[in-house]
């Protein structure tokens, strides 16, 4: 058995091969899985939802990819296609992490409302201003 810093080195081992054939496979099954995540989402809500998981396995997916491209194929079209496709989907998760905090509870029944809606959607409590805190 050859040890991980063999496989490691493009040494010419069918491990190699079988170890970074892998990684592009998951990296494309990662990233495609993500369709039905986000096909799903909108189909229970009845309206476009795009799902912070979404994003997770957007991420992911890409960086798999791009771990692929680099280590193994080492082609510069490759390489260059998933170099940058990492940065919007972590951005949109930052921003969507943002937004979940920054959700306020009901005082009357509890349920987590998003920032700046007037009235509980669940049981029609006028809604406090939120404070801001330090």
């Amino acid at each position: 058995m050859n040890s991980l810093h063999d496989l490691i080195q493009n040494n010419g081992s069918p491990h190699w091969v079988d170890f970074w054939t892998a990684i592009g496979w998951l990296g494309n099954a990662v990233f495609f899985s993500r369709f039905f995540v986000q096909w799903y989402a909108t189909e229970k809500k009845g309206q476009v939802v795009v799902p912070a998981v979404f994003w997770i396995l957007s991420l992911a997916g890409s960086l798999l990819m791009l771990a692929y491209a680099i280590f193994y194929d080492k082609h510069h079209v490759i390489i260059f296609a998933y170099a940058f496709t990492w940065i919007p989907y972590l951005r949109n998760l930052i921003i969507h992490y943002r937004h979940e905090k920054a959700h306020l509870a009901c005082a009357n029944c509890g349920t987590r409302v998003p920032p700046q809606t007037n009235f509980c959607p669940h049981c029609g409590t006028k809604l406090l201003a939120a404070t801001s805190s330090p």
